[in-house]
C-alpha cells in the first residue's frame, strides 16, 4: 500500500487538534433545533465532562458547544475535575471523558505517550459503570487514542491511535446508511423520524477495535489507513501504517448493569471554528447536518435504557 500523499495533510491539519491549537474555537453560535427535548431545562440527570485529565476539550471551551446541546434537552452538565474513584463518580449519571491526556503529553505529542488515567481511576471507572454508571469515551487520534487506551480495554475496546485517512492522504468522506457505513441501531434511529440520522461526519480522529458485545455504528469504510507518526503530524515515506477499512470509529454496548459508547474522533460532537477562515468543524460543519441528532441520540441511549 502506497503512503498517503505529505501535502495532503496540509488540509487536515487545519481542522484537527494540535498542541497550543488556539486555531480551533467553540462556535457559541450554533444552536440547532431539538424537535422534543428529554427533559424540562435543568431536571435531567448530571453529565460531567472530565476536566482532571489535560482535557483538549472543556466545557468552557472547545467542547462548549456540546455542553449547551445537552443542557436545552435538560441535562445538567458540570465539569468533573477530580480524580475518577467511587465518590467523585457516585452523583453521576453519565461521565464523559473528551481527549484526556498525561501532563507529560499535554503539550508534547512526542512518543513515548503516558497513560491519561491511574490504574486505581480505571478500575474505579469500571466498577461505577458495572454498577450501573454510563460512560462516553472520546479518544481522537494520537497522542488522545494511546493516552486513554488502558480504560478503552477496561471494557473490552482496542484504541488504534494514530491518524485515520483514507489512502490518498485526505480527511474520511461523511458516514451514511447509503454507504453502509452508519449502522441501524436505536441511536442512529431515534425516537421518531425527525430524529433519525442518515448522515454524520467525522474529522480524521482514530480506528477502534472493538469487541463482540459491542455495536458499530461508524465503520470505516476500505481504503482507510491508521498511520502511526513518531511525532503527531509529521509523516514520511517510513511512517508505520496499518489497514484500517472495517474497523470502528464510533461504536456502544451494555457492560454489566451499565452502559459505555466509545468514539475515535471528538471534532464530531462539538462546534469549532478553525484557522484564519473560521471554517465551520463539527456540528456546524458541511454535511455534518446529523451530528447533533446523533449526540443527543446517543445521550438519551445511554442514560434513558428503555
Amino acid at each position: 500500500m502506497a503512503p498517503p500523499r505529505p501535502e495532503a495533510f496540509l488540509l487536515v491539519a487545519l481542522l484537527v487538534p494540535m498542541p497550543g491549537a488556539a486555531q480551533q474555537v467553540a462556535d457559541t453560535a450554533f444552536r440547532p433545533v431539538i424537535p422534543a427535548t428529554t427533559h424540562p431545562f435543568g431536571r435531567g440527570p448530571v453529565v460531567a465532562v472530565d476536566e482532571a485529565h489535560q482535557n483538549f476539550h472543556t466545557i468552557a471551551g472547545r467542547f462548549g458547544p456540546f455542553a449547551a446541546l445537552l443542557e436545552r434537552d435538560g441535562y445538567r452538565v458540570v465539569p468533573s475535575r477530580l480524580p475518577f474513584d467511587s465518590a467523585s463518580l457516585a452523583s453521576l449519571g453519565l461521565l464523559v471523558v473528551a481527549n484526556a491526556v498525561a501532563a507529560e503529553n499535554a503539550t508534547r505529542w512526542i512518543r513515548p505517550i503516558l497513560p491519561a488515567f491511574t490504574d486505581a481511576e480505571v478500575r474505579a471507572v469500571r466498577a461505577w459503570v458495572e454498577r450501573g454508571g454510563a460512560l462516553l469515551l472520546i479518544a481522537d487520534h494520537m497522542p488522545f487514542g494511546e493516552a486513554a487506551a488502558g480504560l478503552g480495554r477496561a471494557f473490552g475496546f482496542d484504541l488504534l491511535g494514530g491518524f485515520a485517512l483514507d489512502t490518498s492522504g485526505a480527511d474520511l468522506a461523511a458516514f451514511s446508511r447509503m454507504a453502509g457505513t452508519l449502522a441501524d441501531h436505536p441511536v442512529t434511529r431515534g425516537r421518531s423520524g425527525e430524529e433519525r440520522v442518515e448522515q454524520v461526519r467525522s474529522f480524521t480522529g482514530q480506528a477502534v477495535r472493538v469487541p463482540p458485545e459491542a455495536t458499530p455504528l461508524l465503520l470505516l469504510p476500505e481504503g482507510t489507513v491508521s498511520l502511526f507518526p513518531d511525532t503527531a503530524w509529521q509523516f514520511s515515506a517510513r511512517t508505520r501504517q496499518a489497514p484500517a477499512g472495517g474497523l470502528a470509529q464510533g461504536a456502544v454496548r451494555r457492560y454489566g448493569q451499565g452502559r459505555i459508547a466509545v468514539f475515535g474522533e471528538a471534532a464530531m460532537f462539538t462546534a469549532q471554528l478553525a484557522g484564519p477562515t473560521r471554517a465551520p468543524v463539527g456540528m456546524n460543519a458541511p454535511g455534518a447536518t446529523g451530528n447533533a441528532t446523533l449526540v443527543l441520540n446517543l445521550v438519551r441511549w445511554l442514560l434513558e435504557p428503555t
